[in-house]
């Protein structure tokens, strides 16, 4: 009687042993298949881990496997170890580690019914590689120059100047080898523009796309497709990077500096770290790039105590012939009166576009008609009843929405609390911008793009296709305009008020606001017409704009580095945060104050506890939320401490409703 070693998706650091009947054979080519297998009351989709010829539990205890599915090619031992290495470093169950990285459809006792693959969609003509620029024919001579194996490339270049064709070189040269190539990229929103141009420079590479937009059907034929290695390019967001693939040979990051590479529930992992492990795993080169790098990635490619750890490429000028970065021009909002919180500067320079057929953007990463509605007689505002936070004010829809849990309720006519009819909202958001906009220039075609207008991506690509083919003059949008996309015809961003991330509790929100900034400014005069960049601001001074004009990346992140050196921030940290939520908050903070006072402090080592507190958002979804941070000047040390700390806390018995998770590597606070 052989027996099966099976990893399941369940939150507990085990495997389960199966029996396996006579006629299903195991050998060690299983290892790696799926099997479906009774799990209490119910069958459960599997990864058979191991085949034993006995176990430690009795046979008469052990339940039999119902069916080995060997429809598909075994997992290859790299992707174990990836998922091992991914357990053991987030600190989360190996099965659930294991089952959360298939698609959705594989893990699904009753898979739905496979489909004709739909015909690949109309991508332009094959494209003839352009001229690289002098600065693009340096970068690749030094990966070439490197050889085969291992390295990791931050490719740090300006908006505009061409890291897309460099990629594309790098997966020319993967695929004349005969291996497989992995792109990834943040955000869903970003494949299609990527996806044509890659379909178009290699038409006969069976390119696949892997994102959550893919029915589960889809994505199930594409990740076999690599698995079985007809796939030779993989393009794909964060989950993507736990693809298997029997030949790979290349793994590019773009924008790596993008939080969105972080995952914010289960496993909560970093794709891009998770990429760079699984390319030395490997043995094969990744390059990571972005205008803004992430001060991590930073640092690792210009602190000498890293011992070079990233090969720093740098892409200084526009690609595009005349193409050059747009002037950065600072608007002392202190100065003058604003209308409808628009500078009299942003609106002539809109109006100047306007005369000459070109494209305006003004930027504002706050959608909704209005941050909240409120009444100026008893000081009443639209406030969320189950989180700590307002409800926004949606106009178009009539409605009022939490951004944080997603609850609805239609606007009062009159305050709830006074009676008053005269209620306002105040502050502005992308759909007031646009309704102000409108009625300053009647004669212009507005276009809004934000997560309410574009909530799928066949959405999203109708708004581009307008926006390329010139049907709109004034784009008003949130971040989601602000990367990856190139309009020949935006000469104009305006940023407005961009100044509440100076002074934001969040450490880290300086460098996301200097990366939105750059990112969006990036869009202005990318072609030939030169562009124009507008910050409205009551802090021009500050160093962060200054280096703005200059577009100036290596002195900000240069100051930023110093100063979390200075406060013992990551990158010169390492840390953790644990965190609880319940319905009343001195739940949550006793939990967390249990778990801060085991083990006693001479077992810390170099590991620090520190109290618990509050979120900044303290309250959502009806949980009271709180967290305590964990943190150490030595990653071992933290990653030797958390396993035994962690089987400590789950075995003290907490409240029914409690519910707690710990982060490594945390990036919100």
């Amino acid at each position: 009687m052989q027996i099966a070693r099976v990893a399941l998706d369940v939150p507990l650091h085990r495997f389960f042993d199966y029996l396996v009947a006579g006629q299903d054979a195991l050998t060690a080519a299983d290892i790696g298949c799926r099997v479906r297998v009774p799990f209490g009351r119910r069958s459960k989709i599997g990864v058979i881990v191991d085949v034993l010829a006995e176990s430690e539990h009795p046979l008469a205890q052990l339940k039999q496997v119902e069916e080995i599915l060997r429809d598909l090619p075994a997992l290859p031992a790299d992707w174990f170890r990836l998922t091992e290495f991914c357990a053991a470093y987030y600190q989360a169950p190996l099965g659930d580690v294991m089952l959360s990285t298939l698609p959705a459809g594989l893990r699904r006792i009753d898979p739905p019914k496979a489909r004709p693959a739909k015909p690949p969609g109309k991508f332009p003509p094959a494209q003839i590689a352009p001229a690289l620029t002098t600065e693009q024919q340096d970068a690749l001579a030094r990966i070439a120059s490197a050889g085969e194996g291992f390295n990791a490339y931050l490719l740090h270049g300006v908006t505009g100047s061409g890291k897309t064709e460099v990629y594309l070189r790098l997966v020319e040269s993967c695929l004349a080898a005969g291996r497989q190539a992995l792109l990834l990229v943040p955000e869903i929103n970003l494949t299609p523009q990527l996806e044509a141009r890659v379909a178009a420079r290699f038409p006969e590479a069976g390119l696949v796309s892997l994102h959550s937009e893919l029915t589960e059907a889809a994505r199930s034929r594409n990740w076999r497709a690599a698995l079985e290695g007809r796939a030779r390019i993989v393009l794909g967001t964060r989950l993507a990077v736990f693809t298997p693939l029997p030949a790979l040979g290349l793994i590019v990051v773009d924008e790596e500096h993008d939080a969105s590479f972080k995952q914010q529930d289960g496993m909560r992992y970093s794709a891009r770290d998770v990429a760079v492990f699984r390319a030395r795993e490997r043995g094969v080169p990744i390059v990571l790039g972005s205008a803004t790098p992430s001060l991590e990635s930073w640092a690792n490619a210009t602190d000498s105590r890293t011992r070079g750890r990233y090969i720093l490429l740098t892409l200084r000028e526009r690609a595009v012939e005349n193409a050059r970065l747009p002037a950065v021009q600072r608007i002392d909002t202190r100065l003058e009166k604003l209308q409808d919180g628009l500078s009299g500067a942003l609106l002539l320079a809109i109006e100047k576009r306007l005369a000459r057929g070109e494209q305006s953007l003004v930027f504002l990463n706050r959608r909704g008609y209005a941050p909240v509605l409120a009444c100026a007689s008893c000081g009443w505002t639209s406030r969320c009843t189950r989180c700590a936070a307002n409800l926004v004010l949606h106009l178009a829809d009539r409605r009022l929405r939490c951004h944080h849990c997603g609850f609805e309720d239609r606007i009062p006519k009159a305050c709830p609390t006074c009676g008053n009819q005269d209620i306002h909202p105040f502050g502005r958001g992308t759909q007031r911008l646009e309704e102000v906009l409108a009625a300053r220039f009647p004669q212009a075609r507005i276009l809004r793009v934000d997560r309410d207008s574009a909530k799928s991506r066949k959405q999203w690509e109708v708004l581009v296709e307008k926006i390329h083919a010139g049907e709109a003059d004034i784009l008003v949008g949130t971040q989601m305009l602000a990367k990856g996309h190139d309009f020949p015809k935006l000469t104009l961003v305006g940023a407005i008020g961009p100044d509440a991330a100076l002074f934001a509790a969040d450490w880290r929100a300086p460098e996301r606001l200097f990366a939105q900034l750059m990112q969006v400014a990036g869009r202005a005069g990318r072609a030939a017409l030169p562009g124009e960049v507008l910050i409205q601001t009551q802090f021009p001074e500050h160093p962060l704009y200054a280096a703005m004009v200059r577009h100036d990346y290596p002195e900000f992140a240069a100051q930023q580095l110093k100063e979390r050196e200075q406060a013992g921030f990551p990158p010169y940290a390492f840390q953790a945060m644990l965190r609880a939520e319940a319905p009343q908050m001195a739940t949550a903070l006793a939990f967390l104050a249990a778990a801060r006072a085991w083990p006693e402090a001479p077992a810390h080592g170099d590991v620090m506890l520190y109290d618990p507190v509050p979120m900044r958002l303290a309250r959502r979804a009806n949980f009271e939320r709180g967290q305590l941070l964990v943190e150490s000047p030595s990653r071992r040390a933290l990653q030797v401490f958390l396993p035994a700390w962690l089987s400590a806390i789950s075995a003290q018995k907490s409240p029914s409703r409690l519910r707690w998770h710990l982060e490594v590597d945390p990036l919100e606070f």
